[in-house]
């Protein structure tokens, strides 16, 4: 095979993204709500997420460190405050809700009311959850790394909220038939898992 072969320090850090983002695909995304000290929920979906283990069980979120006003994102703010934060696993349902919530709102405004998406309370967290998310994790903060870009938050997760009937607890499996989850595939592109 013939290959093209690249000095990977030597490109910018956009070029770097660009590549990195377009071929480590399909990602999973999460859309993570946190709240403030003023009781506002924000909603953001990240695509640098993924699991990291079961024992403890541990999801990771990687948060660019300031949004397009140079301000640090809420989203970090706010698990930085009080370590909580819920990731949900958006659906072909909530697609177009989840990209809305990629958009800043106002200070003082949910993307959740922007979107028009309600919350239902958390078992263990005041963070709530997305009422129509198949998939939540409630989860506090267990480790928290800080690179020249990103804040990386590591989460344990305390409760799972599933929607009715997704999991067959005689076998501790997800019934793939009923779940369609989304994924990112590189720059504003979406792909389905069905």
């Amino acid at each position: 095979m013939n290959a093209q072969h690249i000095d990977f320090p030597a490109l910018s850090v956009y070029q770097r993204y660009k590549l990195m983002a377009s071929l480590i695909v399909p990602r999973p995304i999460a859309l993570v709500t946190t709240i403030n000290a003023q009781g506002v929920v924000n909603a953001a979906p990240f695509s640098m997420f993924n699991m990291v283990g079961e024992d403890p069980p541990l999801v990771m979120v990687s948060v660019n460190h300031h949004n397009s006003q140079g301000r640090q994102k809420d989203t970090a703010t706010n698990i930085l405050a009080n370590g909580q934060f819920v990731v949900h696993l958006p659906d072909e349902g909530l697609a177009d809700a989840m990209h809305a919530c990629a958009t800043e709102a106002p200070d003082g405004v949910s993307e959740l009311d922007l979107v028009g998406l309600a919350t239902t309370p958390s078992r263990t967290l005041a963070v709530p959850c997305i009422a129509t998310a198949p998939v939540a994790f409630e989860c506090v903060l267990h480790e928290h790394l800080r690179n020249d870009s990103r804040h990386v938050f590591f989460g344990r997760v305390q409760w799972l909220r599933v929607r009715e009937g997704l999991v067959d607890t005689d076998t501790w499996r997800v019934r793939l038939q009923d779940y369609f989850p989304v994924a990112r595939f590189g720059a504003s592109f979406y792909v389905r898992t069905r």
